[in-house]
């Protein structure tokens, strides 16, 4: 016979599936129109032609993050060779080169002012560094370490230059002052692992991705989340805000890339690859959101044609897992970054 424990368990969790199922038959009574029906009479998208314009090579591990600046012009990449890299991306060249304690880097970030980076992953702990400010030996100035973990730091992003927000491995989103070095909110985001998380346009509300294969709407004021979104069969890998701010895309493990309506508080289009083989690890939209971006395990990039629910095309050229994928703020560059070590800028 089971423990008892057990058995309630299991009976808390079919009531929380039914209250899932019901939750999801009221969507979908609320869902009146299909998203590609709606936009059946606007002419199809043309055929994206991105071509890689600079491959950057310089890491000697795998690279599994990129951030851009705030300047569209330079990015962050962080590696497994304990490196980050700071690059110019209209040359190519390195800019900066800075080496960090722990080589398990997970996440970078750029602030928007183009001032600081930083970065974190297995060492449990999120470093920042001022770009402007060097050493003796030309290297950028570690400001704060901001430590305080249970778990991984998987990922992070600026709001500006005085402030930070953290998802990570102990389920929890901490919002730090990076002035003072303390943490201003420490609070409970997911029932698993926060994997990714999109500020909005105006820097007002972000969204997080989690491996409890739901995402959260976050208000930066409120230390709870406004709505949650499910659908996804497995982990929510990435996310990223609609530039209209009323939407957001995920790219997940379940082979699948959504967009979720906020108004509507529910799923608008599911997108899939014609070859269903592999997991998305990223995703990022063009400047006018028409135009939805997946890195993927099978080395590629993945485009979509939002509004038509079309696949769009490829973007072959990594040699191995695509892991990370930043579009630039004005929208003229995308750049993506590879197990194979390198770092590449299409436009």
């Amino acid at each position: 016979m089971p423990p008892k424990g057990d058995s309630e368990t299991q009976a808390l969790r079919k009531e929380l599936e039914e209250l899932y199922e019901k939750l999801k038959e009221a969507q979908q009574g609320a869902a009146d129109v299909k998203l590609e029906e709606t936009c059946s009479g606007v002419a199809d998208a043309p055929k994206v032609k991105l071509t890689t314009k600079k491959l950057m090579k310089g890491h000697l591990n795998k690279v599994n993050s990129v951030h851009y600046s705030g300047d569209s012009r330079h990015c962050v990449s962080g590696s497994l060779d304990g490196k980050l890299i700071i690059w110019d991306t209209y040359t190519g060249n390195k800019v900066q080169i800075v080496p960090l304690r722990s080589s398990w880097v997970m996440s970078v970030a750029f602030s928007p002012s183009g001032n600081f980076v930083a970065c974190g992953g297995m060492d449990n702990m999120c470093t920042v560094y001022d770009v402007n400010n060097r050493d003796a030996t030309g290297v950028a100035k570690m400001t704060r370490e901001l430590a305080g973990y249970e778990g991984f730091l998987s990922s992070c992003r600026f709001l500006d230059d005085k402030t930070l927000i953290t998802g990570s491995g102990d389920m929890k989103i901490c919002m730090w002052d990076l002035e003072s070095g303390k943490k201003t909110a420490d609070f409970p985001g997911h029932n698993g692992d926060v994997v990714s998380i999109s500020l909005s346009p105006e820097n007002n509300m972000y969204v997080t991705g989690s491996v409890d294969k739901t995402c959260r709407l976050w208000d930066i004021r409120e230390e709870k989340p406004k709505q949650t979104f499910f659908g996804h069969e497995a982990d929510v890998n990435s996310v990223c805000f609609h530039p209209s701010a009323q939407a957001f895309c995920t790219g997940s493990e379940d082979k699948s890339a959504r967009l979720f309506d906020i108004r509507s508080d529910q799923q608008m289009a599911l997108y899939e690859p014609p070859n269903k083989s592999s997991g998305f690890t990223s995703c990022g939209l063009s400047l006018s959101g028409r135009f939805l971006l997946c890195g993927s395990d099978d080395n590629n990039i993945h485009i979509w044609d939002t509004l038509k629910n079309q696949h769009n095309g490829c973007l072959p050229g990594h040699e191995n897992r695509v892991t990370s994928l930043t579009v630039a703020p004005n929208g003229i560059a995308v750049v993506t970054s590879s197990w194979d070590q390198n770092v590449r800028v299409w436009g």
